[in-house]
């Protein structure tokens, strides 16, 4: 599906891999880095790009984030999971292209901290964005269990509530300071929804292992 064919208020999965599989979040600092650009352009035109927005003080910082916060959302986000080599959002727009633009800012702001953190030039994305649309709940609660059981699909971790980097935690501590708004479109009680997520992470992790095994 092509970008310019995004629908506001429709919601769509977003995902975004490294060229070549290269590994792009190598430790806390660099998976932090990314949280923190995918929460702070979640805006319309930003006053500063993030890379500067940090270098200003504390009370420089404050006046941006002040004037950013009367500024109008592009996208809402209803999950998120970071993986070593890519990463999943789920994404409500809110705006005509917010989605395009916001994937734009958070991959371009992205790319350029790793290149410089890494001194190396160059592509640090396969190219445009893969999205589908979600068609109703159910899909949508699926695809958030999918999405929050890919650190134990990968062996990364044993259970998806070992995982920082994905919104597992914010589904399961709703009162929480959250990144992500989906009270709205899901009706889960915590409870159920762990249930719901364990309930699939053997079978996924066995499904993957299967898939790769064809493919060679």
């Amino acid at each position: 599906m092509r970008q310019d064919l995004l629908v506001n208020n429709e919601i769509y999965h977003i995902l975004n891999k490294s060229i070549a599989g290269y590994t792009i979040f190598n430790n806390d600092i660099e998976f932090s880095r990314m949280l923190n650009i995918i929460q702070y352009y979640l805006i319309e035109n930003p006053s500063v790009c993030y890379s500067r927005f940090i270098k200003l003080s504390q009370q420089d910082q404050e006046l941006i984030l002040l004037d950013n916060y009367n500024r109008k959302k592009i996208v809402q986000i209803i999950a998120y999971c970071l993986m070593p080599t890519h990463f999943h959002l789920i994404l409500q727009q809110l705006i005509s292209n917010g989605i395009s633009k916001y994937i734009a800012n958070i991959s371009n702001g992205y790319a350029r901290y790793f290149n410089v953190r890494h001194k190396r030039q160059g592509p640090l994305w396969q190219g445009k964005f893969k999205n589908v649309l979600v068609k109703d709940d159910e899909q949508l609660l699926h695809l958030t269990r999918y999405i929050h059981l890919n650190p134990t699909t990968a062996s990364i971790v044993s259970d998806p509530i070992d995982w920082q980097y994905s919104s597992y935690k914010e589904y399961l501590e709703p009162n929480r300071n959250n990144l992500c708004n989906y009270h709205d479109i899901l009706d889960i009680k915590p409870g159920v929804y762990k249930r719901f997520v364990l309930s699939q992470k053997d079978y996924q992790k066995k499904l993957s292992i299967i898939k790769k095994h064809l493919l060679y």
